[in-house]
């Protein structure tokens, strides 16, 4: 066999009492597309960043092409052909994308040649197939189109392996199909892809060898066309993973009944245009749909966090289109935000000031006026041990937690109160198998014990396996409404590009 492109053998890196990776090796040949998995803290984008010198390991040997390598920051790195693509983009918004794939490596001198680079920047562009106006500012293209950017960053670098830093965490279905076929041009140019996730359908989709990490150790070594989704999840977490597939249950009266809704997006156009769906108690109906065709809105007015500007929205009979979001909430409305950093916790906060958000005025936990602070510790103490919150700590501050425990903080609070509807907008995203599995579990535990739930999610797996009946939205309505038996990928996706003809009459 070929000499491995990269090796890394025996790599450790502590930071304090953490052993965030502990020897670790990693071989990855040349023209493959090598997916690196593993659960959020597994150790997986550190073990990248020590490839491309943001860290040094505290032990370990790298060998690029053979020859063991030095690298004590990125540019280091990138002069060993060694480019990054990161999860957060590093773009200037007011700069074109000519200008942002040229930034900090202008050959040309202090002036810049404007035509010289955007003809560079389209030739890139037309030898690896990816679309971007060299002339666009980057403040006005949709995220897809600035993750293109950032790979054309790399490649005008001259980067021959190309890692990719959980590429697909914002990108709509279709913009994950986009970049697939731009990661397969890549390896069919020569190029080198290690991609860092936790999607298995990615994994399987598009790469040609698995590493799978897990707390910080190598856990298995795969070639994923002999392997399974399952045997890559058993890896990673552990242990088998529990079928949560959902199983017909008593579906009882309407809890939420949705007639003629419209509001207006933040722009002013109608996100919303004569929206009608319900949900019945023990039900989930889930609304699938790429991002932007009005999900988020219906949501937030479900809420009373935006305007309704006609239609009816009732829980268990009650209008509540005109209602504030307090009033909402007192009717025994939940509601699991899309962003849970943004709108779902206050990061500098404590856990458990966290687990009584929107209740802090209300006792035990206020009494005139003044916060028992006691009571609110005992609770979030409580609540952190039932809904598995690691560490189980009421004074940790909420924003130092992995992505997983916030979001548990946050599903923790919403159900605490045994709501009659649960709002649930894109509940995994950013999640690793295991905490995925924790929210679907929930989630059906609640509509067991009678709650109606509102899914909302891009993720067409969870749609469908969590689903009793599954409507799609296209452009502000809702074009099908269909059992999720009927459901087929292929259906509902031909429904989220706005094919209704594809519905039986």
């Amino acid at each position: 066999m070929d000499t491995p492109i990269v090796e890394m053998a025996r790599i450790s890196k502590r930071f304090g009492d953490l052993q965030a990776l502990a020897e670790v090796d990693l071989t990855v040949h040349k023209g493959d597309i090598h997916a690196l998995v593993g659960e959020n803290g597994a150790g997986k984008t550190t073990l990248m960043n020590i490839l491309y010198g943001l860290y040094r390991p505290d032990a370990g040997t790298i060998r690029v092409r053979g020859t063991e390598a030095h690298i004590a920051g990125p540019r280091d790195a990138i002069a060993l052909g060694i480019g990054m693509i990161h999860q957060h983009f590093m773009l200037v918004p007011p700069l074109t994308v000519a200008e942002n794939v040229v930034l900090g490596d202008e050959r040309g001198g202090p002036v810049l040649d404007t035509r010289g680079i955007e003809a560079r920047v389209a030739e890139l562009e037309k030898r690896f197939g990816i679309q971007a106006e060299p002339r666009a500012k980057i403040e006005d293209v949709p995220l897809g189109i600035q993750q293109r950017v950032e790979i054309l960053k790399v490649l005008y670098r001259g980067s021959e392996i190309l890692i990719f830093d959980e590429p697909t965490a914002v990108l709509t279905p279709q913009e994950v199909d986009d970049l697939f076929h731009i990661v397969r041009t890549l390896r069919d140019e020569g190029k080198t892809v290690i991609l860092i996730t936790h999607k298995l359908r990615e994994v399987m989709a598009v790469s040609d060898h698995v590493t799978v990490l897990r707390e910080g150790r190598n856990a298995a070594h795969l070639v994923t066309k002999e392997t399974d989704p399952r045997a890559i999840a058993v890896a990673m977490v552990g242990r088998e993973l529990r079928d949560i597939r959902v199983r017909p249950g008593n579906v009882g009266p309407a809890v939420l009944e949705i007639t003629s809704l419209s509001a207006e997006s933040d722009r002013g156009g109608l996100a919303l245009k004569g929206v009608d769906v319900e949900v019945h108690a023990g039900e989930v109906v889930g609304i699938a749909g790429v991002g932007g065709n009005g999900q988020s809105e219906l949501a937030q007015c479900i809420l009373g966090l935006r305007k309704v500007t006609g239609g009816v929205i009732k829980v268990g009979g009650s209008d509540v289109a005109h209602d504030d979001p307090r009033r909402t909430r007192q009717r025994g409305v939940a509601y699991v935000p899309e962003d849970r950093r943004a709108e779902g916790l206050v990061l500098p906060f404590t856990l458990a000031d966290n687990f009584i958000l929107g209740r802090q005025d209300q006792p035990p936990y206020a009494r005139r006026g003044i916060l028992q602070g006691r009571v609110i510790r005992r609770e979030g103490e409580r609540l952190a041990k039932e809904f598995d919150v690691r560490p189980p700590d009421p004074d940790v501050e909420v924003g130092t937690l992995s992505g997983g425990n916030q979001q548990k903080v946050v599903l923790g609070r919403e159900i605490s109160e045994s709501p009659r509807l649960i709002v649930a907008n894109q509940p995994t995203r950013g999640l690793d198998i295991a905490a995925t599995e924790y929210v679907h579990e929930r989630l059906l535990e609640q509509r067991s014990r009678g709650c109606a739930i509102l899914l909302i999610s891009s993720e067409l797996d969870e749609i469908l396996d969590l689903s009793d009946r599954i409507a799609v939205m296209f452009e502000g309505r809702i074009v099908a409404v269909l059992p999720a038996a009927e459901a087929t990928e292929e259906r509902l996706g031909l429904l989220m590009a706005g094919h209704v003809e594809g519905v039986p009459a």
